[in-house]
């Protein structure tokens, strides 16, 4: 039987907001051979990577390094820090923040899940007045997804951290940097941040398979007392790392690899604040473009626009998974789904990691043509605002957060 689907010449278009584009030179890295793992160069590896995620999440205090995808370091923070029936509260700022509630409910924790209507991320003022109320200092920790993959929505971590300060409450602060990391400015001792969570797939520019914590004096003084079971993720044993470069179990030798050259491209070549700067430049011209086609972002608050994805609404009587597949077949161009309450509702473009202005450019032709495939109303002129806007010195001035 003859193939009917198109032949696709050319790379294929991998703009989903993770697993992200890996740079030909971390697959290079990547293929080195392995070492053994109880030698002395893997020794100096390790302590490498550990060095130079301390500065990726802007940090002195330690960090954790696990063979795992980020829900394995969701789960490392809540285990290595709380006890069972411990009270925790959590936001609902879409699909992501939900597994992670449900995480700590499998757990054991008792999770008092704050509604939300996905368009917007967690309110300072409502982390003040709850903590406030927690007179009793009930609530043991505060669980907030920076940059939720799934809306496009960036909760503001520096306001939550002075809104818990006002309230004068001690539980821990827990945030997940999964979409966030390497991309948007995350600043973990300045933020006071307790255990940040995150995975090497996304603005890190690897594939799937690390997870990471950063973890403060104040959390690691909590898990000398937290009761959640834990083997695999206990920090104890993971505590070592950091000074001797050796694991306690077989790491993931050939992604560290991978993580080394990554780091050297991020921190040593480009360095963060172009990076941070790179991604707000194409998050403003995604923007730009979506406004352009007469469409809707779906985070409501410009505040909290995401630098590192952007969700789009599809007109009422439209599918969006429809339109991504219409894309797929014609273009050779993947899209990030809706998922949970936002499947068919919206698609999502990932503009993040290993990416520049002519990627973003092509990526947005591809939208555009797609829209016009699909008989989806909309204006014309999207890429050619984008255009405009990278090409001018505007974008130079950008803010990066």
């Amino acid at each position: 039987m003859k193939n009917t689907s198109p032949a696709h010449n050319g790379r294929h278009f991998l703009q989903i907001p993770g697993p992200t584009n890996v740079p030909d030179r971390v697959l290079q890295a990547i293929a080195m051979p392995t070492i053994d793992h109880r030698g002395p160069e893997f020794a100096a590896l390790g302590q490498e990577v550990v060095a130079g995620m301390k500065r990726v999440f802007q940090t002195h205090d330690t960090v954790v390094i696990y063979p795992s995808s980020g829900t394995g370091a969701w789960e490392a923070a809540l285990s290595n820090t709380l006890s069972p029936g411990d009270h925790v509260i959590m936001f609902e700022t879409g699909h992501f923040a939900t597994l992670w509630r449900q995480m700590a409910a499998r757990l054991g924790l008792e999770v008092e899940f704050v509604p939300g209507d996905w368009r917007h991320g967690v309110d300072p003022a409502m982390i003040e007045e709850k903590l406030t109320a927690d007179r009793e200092h009930r609530l043991k920790a505060v669980c907030v997804v920076h940059n939720e993959t799934s809306t496009g929505v960036t909760s503001r971590i520096a306001e939550i951290r002075e809104a818990i300060d006002r309230a004068g409450h001690p539980a821990l602060f827990m945030v997940d940097t999964i979409s966030s990391l390497a991309s948007i400015d995350y600043r973990h001792d300045e933020w006071k941040v307790d255990v940040t969570v995150g995975g090497s797939q996304k603005g890190l520019m690897l594939p799937p398979g690390l997870g990471f914590n950063a973890v403060s004096k104040k959390a690691m003084a909590a898990h000398k007392n937290a009761r959640l079971p834990r083997s695999y993720w206990d920090w104890e044993a993971m505590l070592e790392t950091g000074r001797t470069g050796f694991f306690p179990y077989t790491p993931a030798t050939n992604l560290l690899f991978g993580l080394r050259e990554a780091l050297k491209m991020l921190l040593d070549e480009e360095g963060l604040p172009a990076v941070f700067h790179r991604h707000a430049r194409h998050a403003e011209a995604t923007r730009r473009a979506v406004a352009a086609w007469g469409l809707e972002v779906l985070c409501a608050d410009p505040r909290e626009h995401s630098n590192s994805l952007t969700a789009i609404l599809v007109p009422d009587g439209f599918d969006a998974d429809r339109l991504r597949e219409i894309i797929l077949e014609s273009f050779d161009m993947s899209l990030g789904t809706g998922l949970g309450k936002m499947r068919g509702k919206v698609f999502r473009i990932g503009h993040l990691g290993h990416f520049n202005d002519l990627m973003l450019c092509g990526t947005l032709a591809g939208v555009e043509m797609g829209l016009h495939r699909a008989g989806i109303p909309h204006h014309a002129g999207g890429v050619t605002a984008a255009v405009t806007f990278l090409g001018s010195v505007l974008s130079d001035l950008v803010p990066a957060a």
